[in-house]
């Protein structure tokens, strides 16, 4: 069975970064498109960004375009989110989660979570000052 531990969540000032990562055990992340979400307090969990099996393609929501990158490494079986020039409306827990994909490109990436499933226990992320 997959399962996720994110970490590198903290308490980070307006324009810092944070670099948060997401390790698998239990099964391979060969077979699967890896999304981050989130969830701010009173707010529905979102969609951030997606990344396909090989890496080459991902995809974001407009709010983080120009601000965060996802990278992914099947053989340490962890995914990264990379998270720059934060703003305090980035706050939430984040999440990351698994779609089973027979495609190694982007027809099975999208930003629904109910489209994932495997979800970890989350980090948590503020942006104060």
């Amino acid at each position: 069975q997959l399962q996720f531990v994110e970490s590198g969540g903290g308490l980070v000032q307006p324009g810092g970064s944070l670099r948060l990562s997401c390790a698998a055990s239990g099964r391979s992340l060969d077979y699967y498109v890896i999304g981050w979400f989130r969830q701010a307090p009173g707010k529905e969990r979102e969609g951030v960004s997606c990344i396909s099996r090989n890496g080459d393609t991902t995809k974001y929501t407009d709010s983080v375009k120009g601000r965060f990158t996802i990278s992914r490494d099947n053989v340490k079986n962890t995914v990264y989110l990379q998270m720059t020039s934060l703003k305090p409306e980035d706050t939430a827990v984040y999440y990351c989660a698994a779609r089973w994909s027979t495609d190694w490109g982007s027809k099975f990436m999208t930003l629904v979570p109910t489209d994932f499933g495997s979800w970890g226990q989350g980090t948590q992320v503020t942006v104060s000052s």
